[in-house]
């Protein structure tokens, strides 16, 4: 039996990937600007992969322009704090860690249950360390994770970027070159 987690990291590796019924059955209840997101996928998708064992990265997004590894998150609860699970702290400190090492943009995906529209939130870890090139841009872009005054990481839903919305971007910056 598949762990719980691991139906939301199919759902967004298929949505990444843009596949047609995944992309399809995420648009039913989305707004006309989130379903022209999910459809640019479809036009440039990522080749995803998925992370074995849980080295602080479930899955990792490849294409042309942006690549960026990804922890992927769920709950029913719209806020979710890190303090709860030092594993969870751990985890993201190493993905902070491994992601300055080669100047790629740390992406947790948060899929909130039960939502109509888009369920997806993107953040980054907060950092002071300097991104190279579009990942820089990238970085200043996303939204971060909050902390707090104890240093404990906190993912508001309602504060991250719309999956759809980041999608959209990627696909701006790209038409930008031209």
């Amino acid at each position: 039996m598949a762990a719980p987690g691991d139906v939301y990291e199919r759902e967004l590796k298929s949505l990444l990937t843009g596949e047609k019924k995944a992309v399809d059955k995420m648009v039913k209840t989305c707004s006309a600007k989130e379903t022209a997101g999910y459809m640019r996928v479809a036009l440039e998708p990522f080749l995803v992969i998925r992370a074995a064992g849980s080295l602080g990265v479930d899955l990792v997004a490849l294409r042309w322009d942006f690549s960026f590894p990804i922890e992927v998150k769920s709950s029913s609860d719209a806020i979710m704090h890190f303090s709860r699970n030092q594993r969870l702290i751990d985890q993201a400190d190493r993905m902070l860690g491994d992601c300055k090492k080669s100047h790629l943009v740390p992406i947790y995906a948060f899929r909130l249950k039960g939502v109509h529209g888009d369920p997806w939130r993107v953040f980054t870890i907060p950092t002071d360390h300097e991104f190279k090139g579009r990942h820089a841009i990238l970085y200043r872009r996303m939204p971060k994770i909050d902390v707090s005054s104890e240093g404990n990481y906190i993912m508001r839903w309602e504060e991250g970027m719309k999956l759809s919305d980041l999608i959209l971007y990627l696909g701006m910056s790209r038409s930008e070159e031209h």
